[in-house]
């Protein structure tokens, strides 16, 4: 039986972030967490670590002891990620190390679909968009340069819940930048139709993640 992490990994497994299971350690740590295959090296720059579906399950699971204050080194992360949906009131400041931050979380969903995919796919959704569809469609769109919409404006884009179980709406007001935020979404492996509100007759889009 393989033994359980240490103490030590454990929080830095504990500490991951939970949508894209981005690592923050020392490099021993992540070095041995590669090495027990419960975390892999992204291969581009800047080479972030990113758990496996191995260290997703620990890290999903119950811990065995009282969680313990994050090392400093695990704690560095400054905060966890959450992609544009539009509208939010205290929304992240854009440049160029949010930029970066898209893009390293993006470059992560797709190795997760990778290593979780039979046939080593990117191009399908995974398991965590299919349980998170309003933060994976949010991902895609902001990862592709899509402007998400301010808390006052009507411009941008933005990713609601929808009362069906796998589909999430995507509201602009715009109707070029909804086509061009449905042809980015169709590109990342999503299912979109344009619909009508009866009411407002605003057009917007109902995305799915294809299963094939």
């Amino acid at each position: 039986m393989t033994r359980p992490p240490t103490t030590a990994q454990r929080r830095v497994i504990d500490a991951a972030d939970p949508i894209t299971g981005r690592l923050r350690g020392t490099d021993a740590q992540l070095a041995a967490l590669v090495k027990r295959g419960l975390a892999f090296r992204h291969p581009r720059p800047p080479h972030d670590h990113f758990l496996t579906p191995a260290g997703h399950r620990i890290r999903e699971a119950e811990p065995t002891e009282p969680a313990a204050p994050a090392e400093p080194a695990a704690a560095a992360a400054g905060g966890v990620f959450a992609a544009r949906i539009g509208g939010e009131e205290d929304a992240p400041k854009t440049g160029p190390a949010r930029l970066r931050e898209v893009r390293g979380a993006w470059q992560g969903l797709l190795e997760l679909r990778r290593m979780t995919s039979p046939d080593g796919a990117v191009d399908r959704p995974c398991a965590w968009e299919r349980t998170h569809l309003v933060q994976a469609a949010a991902l895609a769109l902001e990862a592709a340069g899509h402007p998400p919409a301010g808390p006052d404006s009507a411009d941008g884009y933005r990713v609601r819940a929808t009362p069906q179980p796998e589909a999430a709406a995507v509201h602009e007001s715009d109707g070029a930048r909804l086509r061009a935020c449905a042809a980015t979404l169709e590109e990342a492996g999503w299912q979109v139709g344009e619909h009508t509100e009866p009411r407002t007759r605003a057009r917007y889009l109902l995305a799915s993640p294809r299963r094939a």
